[in-house]
């Protein structure tokens, strides 16, 4: 995804403020597609138009951006940024443990620009983690099958580790089936090797 024309909601405690910085997302070619004032009112926004990033700007009360983010962060699949006014090490650490994948001051168009494109990568780069995580996790979960499948084959023939797996292997060639698949079966006891 690219960081032009972007459907972006923006949430912050001050009214007044979305509407500058809803212009000034315009002006970068952006549409704003929802307004969030009220922590309660983020679920509805997001679910009526799930937007590919949502910005939240802090400028006074950091316990109402901080719910903001985490209720953002619980809803949508887009990343989220954090706009502050002033450097604050401890807000940005907190925002970060709710999901934040960016945060900047907003000192121009160019700032918040830059803020979206680095919480697209990061987003990106996080979504392409857990998807590896996910693989590897299933290939952990079919490899564990395998082998209590094997073990449950070796001990009701006495045969050794590769003979049972040969066996499943065997039975999965024959039978056009995963191996995984026939482990499957045999560990649910549906399933007699010879």
């Amino acid at each position: 995804m690219t960081a032009d024309g972007l459907r972006v909601l923006v949430a912050d405690e001050d009214p007044a403020a979305l509407d500058g910085l809803a212009a000034l997302l315009r002006e970068l070619g952006h549409t704003v597609c929802a307004y969030a004032v009220e922590v309660s009112d983020v679920a509805e926004r997001i679910v009526g138009d799930d937007p590919d990033a949502s910005i939240v700007v802090l400028h006074r009360d950091d316990d109402h951006a901080l719910a903001l983010i985490e209720e953002i962060c619980a809803y949508a699949t887009g990343p989220v940024i954090a706009l502050t006014q002033q450097d604050d090490p401890d807000f940005a650490a907190r925002a970060a443990d709710r999901g934040i994948a960016a945060q900047a001051k907003p000192d121009g168009p160019d700032a918040v620009q830059a803020a979206i494109e680095v919480a697209l990568r990061r987003h990106a780069e996080i979504e392409r983690l857990e998807a590896k995580v996910d693989q590897l996790e299933g290939a952990l979960a079919r490899r564990a099958m395998i082998e209590r499948a094997k073990g449950i084959l070796m001990e009701r023939y006495g045969v050794d580790d590769r003979t049972a797996f040969e066996r499943l292997r065997t039975h999965a060639r024959t039978e056009r089936r995963r191996v995984v698949d026939v482990a499957l079966a045999v560990a649910e006891g549906g399933l007699e090797l010879p």
